[in-house]
């Protein structure tokens, strides 16, 4: 269970600065929602989380969600705004799995793939790993 307020280096920027996110609805219906400790209207920054299960015995399947929306000023017509959304979603058959090995393997070729480039280990926050550019500009 994570905390309600997010500030020990948990989410970080493009810069690689934290950023510091706190509790605001959720928890018994397994959704929770963050946000930005110094957001300011009208530009929300919020961390959605939620997990749908379905099924049972050995065709459960959990849905989870993380999903970032942030609101911000458009930088071609200042009267504006706009909303960006990046998620991920797993889709896990959790009753035909006994253990989250090859789940967390998949986890983490997803994030190796996005933050980081061939054979380094280093992560990269400023978009700049090879899924990272894939999803900003759109190319493949």
């Amino acid at each position: 269970m994570l905390s309600n307020t997010l500030n020990t280096n948990e989410i970080k920027n493009a810069a690689g600065t934290e950023v510091e996110f706190e509790h605001l609805t959720g928890g018994s219906d397994r959704t929770r929602t963050f946000r930005q400790i110094t957001e300011a209207y009208p530009y929300p920054n919020h961390l959605t989380l939620k997990h749908v299960e379905t099924g049972s015995g050995i065709n459960k399947i959990r849905r989870s969600l993380v999903r970032f929306d942030k609101t911000v000023a458009s930088t071609v017509d200042a009267t504006r705004t706009c909303v960006i959304s990046i998620y991920q979603v797993g889709i896990i058959p959790v009753g035909a799995l006994l253990a989250s090995t090859e789940v967390a393997n998949v986890n983490a070729q997803m994030g190796s793939f996005m933050y980081s480039l061939g054979a380094s280990t280093t992560i990269l926050y400023d978009g700049t790993g090879n899924g990272s550019v894939v999803l900003i500009s759109g190319g493949l």
